[in-house]
């Protein structure tokens, strides 16, 4: 397989054992605002080190479609239908090893909110999603439901692309392979990911609604996002692990 084979991106080997699915990642928008360490530490457990780029943490929203999730050796048959995910990140190291730390994900489909949920541990919350086209701008809006948590936005996506150059704030922000994540934090679990470089354009992007860091009491309603935005990638997932500490 073609994503198997490229890892010269990578900053870490590929696990050694098999992955065990693959999804399909589409019209992924990135929003990252810089901020203080100090304000994201009540909200990872401690044996988590805050990554930081240029003394900086970054708390980011990404949104995109699922196309499809795969399990290895049924690659031609989707276990779900396509659905949509709006997540809430910032980035760790645990030992040395950078990776995202998911803070909350969105998502429009039972499946992936009650097996995904207990599986991965990821702290999935359900909310209504609609991302849909109008000529070059994408729209993005959810809510999640029974909580006055939204997000709403536009993004109308430039025509370059580019890979993200190592050591660049482009790659920080995107190319990261491995995700951590607690639900009492205490038992920490950690799941390993692959994907070709992320093929990224520059967009303009209008926020209209956003809520989604009211659970932090962290406001970026004054300040612009650092914006990437990427037709998508097709990742592998390796089984997630409980971390020995």
């Amino acid at each position: 397989m073609d994503i198997y084979k490229e890892v010269e991106h990578r900053l870490l080997p590929l696990p050694p054992n098999n992955w065990i699915m693959r999804q399909a990642w589409r019209n992924t928008l990135f929003l990252h605002w810089p901020v203080q360490p100090e304000l994201l530490r009540p909200y990872i457990p401690s044996v988590l080190e805050i990554d930081t780029y240029d003394g900086s943490a970054w708390l980011g929203i990404v949104a995109f479609e699922m196309e499809g999730i795969y399990f290895r050796g049924l690659s031609f048959f989707s276990v779900v239908a396509p659905f949509s995910e709006v997540n809430v990140r910032t980035y760790v190291k645990h030992e040395g090893k950078p990776g995202v730390f998911f803070i909350s994900l969105d998502v429009n489909d039972w499946a992936s909110l009650l097996i995904a949920k207990r599986w991965y541990r990821l702290p999935y919350h359900s909310a209504d999603i609609a991302i849909r086209r109008k000529g070059n701008a994408i729209f993005y809006d959810s809510v999640r439901r029974n909580l006055p948590v939204r997000f709403d936005g536009i993004c109308t996506p430039k025509e370059n692309e580019f890979f993200p150059s190592k050591d660049t704030l482009d790659h920080f922000l995107t190319e990261k392979y491995c995700f951590y994540t607690t639900q009492n934090k205490k038992d920490i679990f950690h799941g390993d990911i692959h994907h070709q470089p992320w093929l990224l354009k520059r967009a303009d992007v209008q926020i209209q609604r956003n809520t989604l860091f009211s659970p932090l009491n962290l406001d970026f309603s004054e300040e612009d996002p650092v914006v990437h935005f990427s037709k998508g990638v097709d990742s592998l997932m390796w089984n997630v692990k409980k971390l020995k500490y």
